[in-house]
């Protein structure tokens, strides 16, 4: 990778800056979409995926302690913080899981590695899931944290989810109508969604202000609506064609979840990946959704454990 793509992007904000201070930032074109994010320490190559509605920021109590070890990226997922937001098409396609996988596992190559573990929580982490299934020879070890596949989701949907998981169905609606309701709102919108678990207020190690910036454009509500859109489509014939052919993650799989949030309380989610994965072990973490910043140091001790 040259020196003038590891260089601080565009999308780079001063607040954004503020948080992981000894990571260098990064905004990388990986076949026509901007990813950004930012990279630190040194050894064994780790790649850290945010989930929804965040950044890679939500990693910034956990991702200096890995790099003491570790080589770690924290990337935006496309669609998502600074990354690009191209358009959907017209079978969400362009924000499938296949998709967004691809982006990071040509990222990493672009930074010099073939092959890396991979983490990711939430929506990083249904990204990881596919990640591992397409590109087996890049992803030594994969860890997911708090959700179980989501074609066992969709399988298995009641009342309890469906108020748990309301913008899961929500968000799928057709263009213009989600996108409409939430930018009249965007920041009660994500207070809705974040403040259940973390704090929503301005202080130092807060990242409200950031994950507000980002989330309240046009552009970034659009996008983030095309996610579920595809979790919906495009993602479970992916999901279905695997289940049919018997593929199933093949590199050791390491599963955490919070013992206060909906995964836990609803779930035995070892039992779940263990249709799903050959070789899966974890444990639940004293968190609600939120583990790497609700917490960061169960979750650390248990990725350090994993990470070898």
């Amino acid at each position: 990778m040259n020196g003038a793509d590891r260089l601080p992007g565009p999308g780079t904000s001063s607040a954004e800056s503020a948080f992981l201070t000894e990571f260098q930032g990064f905004d990388v074109d990986v076949d026509g979409v901007r990813i950004h994010g930012r990279v630190g320490g040194s050894g064994p190559p780790v790649l850290l995926l945010h989930g929804f509605p965040q950044t890679h920021l939500a990693w910034r109590y956990v991702a200096p302690r890995l790099a003491r070890d570790h080589t770690v990226v924290a990337a935006d997922l496309r669609g998502y913080g600074d990354s690009g937001k191209p358009p959907a098409g017209p079978d969400h396609s362009a924000y499938g899981k296949r998709a967004m996988a691809a982006d990071q596992v040509g990222l990493m190559a672009r930074l010099g590695f073939d092959r890396f573990a991979a983490v990711g929580h939430d929506r990083g982490a249904r990204v990881v899931h596919r990640m591992a299934l397409d590109h087996p020879h890049a992803v030594e070890r994969a860890a997911v944290l708090d959700i179980v596949p989501t074609r066992h989701v969709y399988a298995t949907v009641d009342r309890a989810l469906g108020e748990a998981y309301f913008h899961w169905f929500f968000l799928t609606q057709p263009a213009g109508l989600p996108e409409t309701l939430i930018g009249g709102a965007p920041e009660f919108f994500l207070h809705r969604l974040l403040g259940g678990g973390l704090a929503t207020t301005a202080g130092p190690s807060s990242a409200w202000a950031e994950y507000a910036r980002c989330f309240r454009t046009p552009e970034a509500i659009a996008a983030m609506c095309e996610d579920y859109r595809a979790a919906a489509t495009i993602d479970l014939e992916h999901d279905g064609a695997d289940a049919a052919a018997g593929q199933r993650i093949t590199c050791p799989l390491l599963v955490l979840w919070g013992k206060q949030g909906f995964v836990g309380r609803t779930y035995d989610p070892l039992a779940v990946w263990h249709e799903y994965a050959h070789n899966r072990h974890g444990t639940a973490v004293d968190a609600g959704h939120f583990l790497p910043e609700e917490n960061p140091d169960e979750t650390v001790v248990a990725l350090a454990e994993f990470l070898g």
